[in-house]
């Protein structure tokens, strides 16, 4: 059993490469792009089927869109 506690201690984290502050911060600047980019695909799609009426609206969309729905000047 001490033979196998020992392999473990040898793959410890302390043999992984480090990364510089620089390096970090391109790789979050990378993927928060990648992110936003993906949410704004996702928000121009989801637009164009509200438009071909393919989805169903959720309550902003629908008050966004025919805002006439509510209207209680009738009541």
């Amino acid at each position: 059993m001490g033979a196998e506690e020992e392999q473990l201690n040898e793959k410890s984290p302390s043999t992984a490469n480090p990364i510089t502050p620089a390096q970090f911060l391109s790789w979050k600047r990378q993927k928060e792009a990648d992110t936003s980019a993906r949410k704004a695909e996702a928000a121009r799609k989801r637009a164009e089927d509200i438009a071909a009426g393919t989805v169903q609206m959720n309550g902003r969309e629908l008050f966004l869109h025919e805002p006439w729905v509510f209207d209680n000047t009738k009541y």
